[in-house]
């Protein structure tokens, strides 16, 4: 609401009136960091806050920050508001966990599946690079028994091999980091939780696609890096 109404401007001390009303200006105190009054997932807009004496509504939220386990002090809490307003009845008391929880809640079971269909694509993913990279081995396995026969090392023809598969990895791990980048800036109003772009998340990403794919790619490679180079010689 500051950016909107006084945008590189000290709002403090500003007057505004509502609309419809013939009451007295009210004058502007102080500025708070925006709230996602409406649900996590939903977009910022601009409000205020005036007093309760100023603008008593039927309803009121009292927020309680506790030291321990928050369900704990449900009873004392009600004691003290029935104390102080004996006349308000409590109800809908929450937890700021129940509270966020609800918030997402509309999101929690697409989510559910979405992940499952991630980990399915990165299960699919992994038997697709061992089939292209055993395919690769089972070409150049003449090749690897002549390297073998030369005196190549195990840890020679592992290189070879792996660094040119993680090759192409690479190449997809940064194509698939711009369109996430692309897509989270359309999408970053859905996010909690998680920055668009946030390098933590990509980072760890990445790193578990890396990781997939490098044992994808060592499996068929070391398999056949363990067959007698006379037999591989010969192989046709």
């Amino acid at each position: 609401m500051a950016r909107r109404f006084w945008p590189k401007q000290d709002p403090i001390g500003r007057r505004i009136r509502l609309g419809g009303s013939d009451g007295p200006p009210l004058a502007v105190v102080g500025v708070v960091r925006d709230v996602h009054h409406w649900g996590l997932d939903e977009g910022v807009r601009p409000q205020f806050f005036r007093p309760y004496t100023q603008a008593a509504w039927p309803i009121m939220n009292v927020v309680v920050r506790t030291i321990n386990a928050p369900a704990t002090f449900t009873a004392p809490v009600k004691k003290a508001l029935a104390d102080i307003l004996p006349d308000r009845p409590v109800s809908n008391v929450e937890t700021m966990e129940e509270i966020v929880r609800d918030s997402t809640g509309s999101r929690r079971f697409p989510m559910f599946f979405l992940s499952t269909f991630a980990l399915l694509a990165l299960a699919l993913a992994a038997v697709g690079i061992v089939g292209v990279v055993s395919y690769s081995v089972a070409l150049r396995t003449h090749e690897i028994g002549i390297r073998t026969a030369l005196g190549a090392r195990t840890a020679d023809v592992l290189s070879l091999i792996v660094k040119g598969s993680m090759a192409w990895v690479i190449g997809g791990i940064a194509l698939g980091l711009a369109g996430s980048i692309g897509l989270t800036r359309l999408l970053g109003n859905l996010l909690y939780g998680v920055r668009p772009a946030d390098p933590l998340v990509l980072g760890t990403v990445s790193l578990v696609l890396a990781c997939v794919a490098l044992l994808a790619s060592y499996i068929p490679v070391r398999r056949a890096t363990q067959v007698d180079p006379m037999i591989a010689l010969r192989y046709e």
